[in-house]
C-alpha cells in the first residue's frame, strides 16, 4: 500500500469517529458530512493505488465510477452511497430549510464504516 493511501485510510477513520461524537452531541448536519468525508478520502485513496488523483469531488466520483464500479471490481453500491452521501452533505452545509433525519446520519455513518 501506498505511504499517501494509507494516509488517506488513516483520515477515513479519523473522520468517521468525528461523526460518531458529531452525532452523539445532536449535529446531525454536520455527522453526516463528516462520514460523507470519509467515504471520499476513502475513494482517494482507492484511485491513489491506480495512481489516479483528483482536484475536485466531481473527478473522484466520476473515477471512481469508472474504475470500480463499472469494471465491477467493487460492489456498485459503494458509488451509490458515496453520491447519496455527497447530496446530504450538500443538504446538511447548505440549506437552512431542511435538516437530515438522524437515521440517515447514522445510516452514512454506518455506509463509511
Amino acid at each position: 500500500m501506498k505511504d499517501h493511501t494509507h494516509k488517506l485510510l488513516a483520515k477515513a477513520i479519523g473522520t468517521i469517529e468525528g461523526a460518531e461524537i458529531l452525532l452523539e452531541n445532536g449535529k446531525i448536519d454536520l455527522a453526516a458530512g463528516r462520514a460523507y468525508y470519509a467515504m471520499f478520502y476513502i475513494a482517494e485513496a482507492l484511485l491513489n493505488e491506480k495512481e489516479l488523483k483528483f482536484s475536485k469531488h466531481s473527478g473522484v466520483h466520476a473515477a471512481f465510477g469508472e474504475h470500480f464500479d463499472k469494471t465491477k471490481e467493487l460492489d456498485p453500491k459503494f458509488h451509490r452511497w458515496l453520491l447519496d452521501a455527497f447530496d446530504k452533505r450538500l443538504v446538511g452545509d447548505y440549506s437552512v430549510d431542511v435538516a437530515i433525519d438522524r437515521d440517515s446520519a447514522v445510516a452514512i455513518i454506518n455506509q463509511a464504516r
